[in-house]
């Protein structure tokens, strides 16, 4: 969170909370019902007669061009605002709150109605370019429980191209495309960046009882050749793999639904409980995906493929760079 124009009642961070919004009744404190979620004061009109209007700034965690906006009024009934509308900027480097505030912003979501109690998901369509943060504005007032961004990450080719880099980490542009299972969590979070802390931040599938194996496909940031990989099991002591195999393929010469187009990287190999293990692969196959198969099943706390983004790479990286800032000035 960047800044916010009032939290009286609850503080703008709560916006932000990884979990689902959560309400304890008759839980009452200095400033009245504690909510999950960030509220501001009711307003009044000033001396002009305008009511005016509340926002609320965030700084995207990855920055990228946004695709959907979630707007959830969990728990708040009779405190909610009756209308919102998002906005977003692009700022370089790391400026203060007052030149994220002073920026040129751009409306993506339009003044729309919601109601209480109610996640409100809107679709942005028609700003195709990158953005770094966005502006919540609520009118009058009201409470907002959560505020999810979603959208696709779009790196700086800048702190990537001459570098050795994880090419499978979400914050340079990777995603997983398919997985066998994703029951208890997802698997792009074993991209994430960072450790994680618990077996819920990784990637854990049910128990399998039928023949074969779980398996997830990771979109590289860019085409690579891939150096290191990591398998990180940590947390995971009960019900990590016994086992994993990496493969191969570039997208661009082949199908992903062809099997014979998948070439080894990593030959099967066992893996123990709650560590990280580091293998140094073989060869030099430039490749657009991979995909790790954990056998049987169980889940990865992180998955890491270290190496470098090939020529053609890194012109592709700069190339989708140039075409979502390039037009900033036209379409602020």
């Amino acid at each position: 969170m960047v800044a916010a124009s009032d939290e009286s009642f609850a503080a703008k961070e709560n916006l932000l909370n990884p979990w689902a919004p959560a309400f304890r009744p008759e839980t009452f404190g200095a400033k009245g019902q504690e909510y999950d979620g960030w509220e501001t004061a009711r307003r009044r009109p000033g001396a002009d007669g305008e009511l005016g209007h509340d926002w609320a700034i965030v700084r995207l965690g990855l920055p990228g061009v946004i695709r959907v906006v979630v707007v959830d009024t969990a728990w708040f009934l009779g405190n909610f605002p009756p209308l919102a509308s998002v906005e977003a900027c692009a700022v370089d480097g790391h400026p203060s709150p007052a030149e994220v505030a002073a920026a040129d912003w751009v409306e993506i979501v339009p003044m729309s109605p919601l109601k209480g109690d109610t996640a409100h998901e809107f679709t942005v369509t028609g700003v195709e370019r990158r953005f770094t943060h966005v502006r919540l504005n609520i009118h009058p007032d009201g409470g907002v429980a959560r505020l999810r961004v979603h959208g696709d990450v779009v790196p700086d080719p800048r702190l990537l191209t001459g570098l050795t880099v994880d090419l499978a980490a979400l914050e340079n542009g990777a995603r997983v495309v398919a997985c066998s299972n994703g029951f208890y969590s997802a698997p792009d979070n074993m991209l994430f960046p960072g450790l994680a802390r618990n077996q819920a931040e990784g990637w854990e599938t049910a128990r399998r009882r039928e023949p074969g194996n779980d398996w997830a496909v990771v979109r590289l940031a860019a085409p690579g050749v891939v150096r290191l990989a990591e398998i990180d099991t940590t947390n995971l002591r009960f019900n990590a793999p016994g086992a994993v195999t990496l493969r191969g393929l570039d997208a661009r010469r082949a199908s992903l639904d062809d099997p014979s187009a998948w070439r080894e990287l990593l030959g099967r190999t066992r893996v123990q409980p709650d560590g990280r293990h580091r293998f140094r692969l073989p060869g030099g196959r430039e490749v657009t995906h991979v995909r790790v198969d954990i056998h049987p099943d169980g889940g990865l706390a992180r998955l890491r493929l270290l190496g470098d983004l090939t020529p053609d790479g890194e012109r592709l990286l700069t190339a989708r760079w140039n075409d979502l800032t390039r037009n900033r000035s036209e379409m602020a």
